[in-house]
């Protein structure tokens, strides 16, 4: 059994009318006879009863035309998925995310996704350091990574999103909970929770290098693995953290976030596969650039390997 003899038979049960049926599928009215004939032969059953001056649809034909509409409309939708996912309009996009970035790029991202591109489904990993999405990326678990550089492995290129400034979080009954801004020397005696030292903290790194810079090294109080674990911690009146300013984009009860003067900024940039030539990272990136999500003036990079930590 052939698509297309579903197709001629949908047209005669639609039409219950052998030549405007064939009128409408542009062959002629013999071949379309003959085609339903050998299609009744097949099933072992008529499908239409015949006359001179009508035909009808036989009891069998009736159950018979249910499922041939269902099949025909899979059958279209199949054609018409597989034309978007080869266009790079569906599909599915699976994306690394740091923990900070969760709270202020994903919403960002998911939004602009949902309107630029409603077929494509995110498959969303957060809480993810940068070596872990250069993993993720090189071993094609993840499509494209939002994470902060320097970038280690060959073959991942990637674009500037933002360079975001720290902030301090502090409990709310803190004695830094009045000012609107900190200084980092302020912080000198603060027990500091941080990212586990071994995870390869981008964000640690910058708050060690700031407080050098202002004569102290930070004394961390508390190792945490996740950004929302860090401000549960400062929440609970157990220490302070200095993390990127896209935590004040999701306000947490019992935490104050606090500008931090004299502190180094974050970049964060979007990852993908150097050699990735997918039609979907094509549209998902002039996506991107349509709607200046990418800092102004940053083209896209092929990271050379570096050495030291990050």
């Amino acid at each position: 059994m052939e698509i297309r003899h579903l197709r001629y038979f949908a047209a005669v049960a639609e039409t219950h009318h052998f030549g405007k049926a064939a009128e409408s599928l542009h062959m002629a009215q013999p071949p379309l006879s003959q085609a339903i004939r050998r299609l009744e032969t097949e099933l072992g059953v008529e499908l239409f009863t015949r006359t001179t001056r009508q035909v009808a649809l036989t009891g069998a034909g009736e159950v018979f035309r249910t499922d041939v509409e269902r099949i025909l409309q899979a059958v279209d939708e199949a054609v018409a998925r597989v034309g978007r996912f080869a266009s790079g309009v569906e599909g599915v996009l699976r994306v690394g995310l740091t923990g900070s970035a969760s709270y202020r790029q994903l919403p960002a991202l998911a939004r602009l996704l949902k309107r630029e591109l409603p077929h494509v489904m995110m498959e969303v990993h957060t809480e993810m350091l940068t070596p872990a999405q250069e993993s993720g990326l090189i071993e094609r678990r993840l499509d494209v990574g939002v994470l902060r550089p320097p970038i280690r492995q060959e073959g991942i290129a990637h674009r500037a999103l933002a360079d975001e400034p720290l902030v301090v979080a502090v409990p709310e009954e803190h004695w830094l909970a009045e000012p609107d801004s900190v200084r980092v020397e302020q912080l000198r005696h603060e027990d500091f929770i941080m990212y586990g030292a071994t995870l390869g903290s981008v964000v640690n790194d910058a708050v060690v290098r700031s407080c050098l810079a202002s004569g102290f090294y930070p004394h961390c109080a508390y190792e945490v693995t996740e950004t929302s674990a860090a401000l549960a911690l400062v929440a609970a009146g157990l220490g302070i953290a200095v993390l990127p300013d896209s935590i004040r984009s999701a306000p947490r009860e019992g935490v104050l976030c606090k500008q931090l003067e004299g502190a180094l900024s974050v970049p964060l940039v979007l990852a993908w596969r150097a050699d990735d030539d997918s039609p979907l990272l094509k549209h998902l990136l002039e996506v991107l650039e349509k709607n200046a999500m990418f800092l102004a003036g940053a083209g896209p990079e092929i990271q050379e390997p570096t050495r030291g930590a990050q």
